[in-house]
């Protein structure tokens, strides 16, 4: 018995560890990387061209960088050389962050769809489609003309980031659904409605799968049955639907979900009841990217006044506001003594993570150079090249193609190995140390 006891310990130590990686870090989306990142800024390691503008974000599991790109394809890097391992193409652009688990990335596809790849080749596994994918859209959005037509909403760039936990993939879908499908077959397990567009990104905790809806809700679902286990309502904005919809994914930090919304409030609920502890507002900002939590403290950013907060993570009250020059989609990466995040500018900022004071900046080619001339000297947006052209929705795709034109971070940095992996609308995936 000792020595059968024995084989089997020593067969399962030599079974390999299977590589891991979701968006914003784990499961419950700290933004938390174990290991520190470079102090000061090195230089450039490695750029990887994908072909389009990088909206998601990478994620980094055993030696390879996976990272989506608008191009339509999705790439595996070597995380050392930054060279092409494999790469897959989609019929349209992805805007997802793939999750890594049990030897299959998983990602959401513009096309509305599920899909699973084998992690060593690229090859597909299985693909479950949903009923459909869009943006969201309204009429008026953001007072914009005419009045009488339904607009999809240009800054709605992400697709849902999907998450794997014991056997099951959740994700959220433009047809208003959260899913949860087996991560070996693709076969649904079961689905939750919602009123709207789903494009946050789930995070899991306690058996409890935690995501917001553009239809100002957030919800925390069973993750066995599916089932509701309360909902949150936020503010609502009924004439433009500008101040509505949650587009950030959510932390669930020591029992408390942390979570920014367009209604311009970033909001602390208890994980187990909804109730509201406490909500900061943002005069009239959004909130888009998922708070990073650590130490007690919280940390995001915002959209117009262009500010990075780090917020107690007890009272909500403000530890300090960094001036981030430009909005702020990108979720921070916290990483020894630095958060690491990005900008519309085309920029990446690394700040004290105590006193939020400057330490260094990454700024891509396309912001040096400043085509369009949107941006001042000091990373700024100057006000007068967002003149309205058409004076109707398309001026708010007008300035999304601005934003591209100086290579925006909307991604959200990975810190590994001393590292920071980080993808621009400049088409490029960084490696800077």
């Amino acid at each position: 018995m000792k020595r059968l006891t024995l084989l089997v310990l020593l067969v399962c130590a030599a079974e390999p560890t299977l590589a891991q990686g979701m968006f914003h870090a784990d499961l419950a989306h700290s933004g938390v990387f174990p290991a520190p990142g470079p102090k000061k800024f090195g230089g450039v390691e490695w750029a990887f061209a994908t072909g389009g503008p990088v909206v998601a974000s990478p994620v980094v599991a055993d030696g390879v960088v996976y990272i989506a790109s608008l191009s339509g394809y999705l790439y595996a890097i070597d995380q050392q050389s930054g060279k092409e391992r494999w790469k897959f193409k989609s019929s349209r652009p992805i805007a997802s962050t793939p999750a890594v688990a049990n030897g299959t990335l998983y990602f959401v596809s513009s096309a509305g769809a599920l899909a699973a790849l084998d992690l060593a080749t690229g090859q597909p596994k299985w693909v479950t489609a949903v009923e459909y994918e869009k943006r969201f859209e309204a009429h008026s959005l953001h007072g914009y003309a005419p009045a009488g037509q339904t607009i999809p909403d240009a800054w709605d760039i992400y697709t849902s980031s999907p998450a794997v936990d014991h056997g099951k993939v959740y994700f959220g879908s433009g047809d208003g659904n959260v899913y949860a499908v087996d991560a070996n077959t693709g076969v649904l397990q079961w689905k939750f409605p919602t009123r709207d567009v789903v494009h946050a990104s789930p995070a899991v905790a306690n058996n409890a799968v935690f995501i917001g809806s553009w239809d100002g809700s957030f919800y925390a679902i069973d993750a066995d049955s599916g089932l509701q286990r309360w909902v949150f309502k936020a503010g609502d904005d009924p004439a433009t639907h500008n101040q509505v919809g949650f587009q950030s994914s959510a932390a669930v930090v020591d029992g408390t979900v942390y979570v920014g919304c367009r209604d311009a409030h970033v909001y602390a609920l208890d994980a187990a009841t909804g109730r509201k502890k406490w909500d900061f507002p943002t005069s009239k900002s959004w909130v888009n990217g998922t708070p990073a939590v650590r130490d007690g403290v919280v940390y995001v950013g915002t959209s117009d006044s262009a500010r990075f907060l780090a917020l107690d993570a007890r009272s909500g009250r403000l530890r300090f506001s960094a001036d981030a020059k430009a909005y702020v989609f990108s979720s921070a990466a916290l990483a020894g003594e630095l958060a690491y995040f990005g900008t519309h500018n085309g920029r990446l900022y690394a700040i004290d993570a105590k006193s939020g004071r400057p330490v260094w900046e990454f700024q891509t080619d396309a912001s040096k150079a400043d085509p369009l001339k949107i941006l001042r000297p000091d990373g700024a947006l100057n006000p007068e090249a967002f003149a309205p052209v058409f004076r109707d929705f398309e001026d708010m795709y007008l300035d999304l193609y601005r934003f591209i034109s100086v290579g925006a971070i909307v991604s959200s940095p990975v810190v590994d190995r001393g590292v920071v992996y980080v993808g621009s609308t400049d088409g490029n995936l960084y490696a800077l140390h």
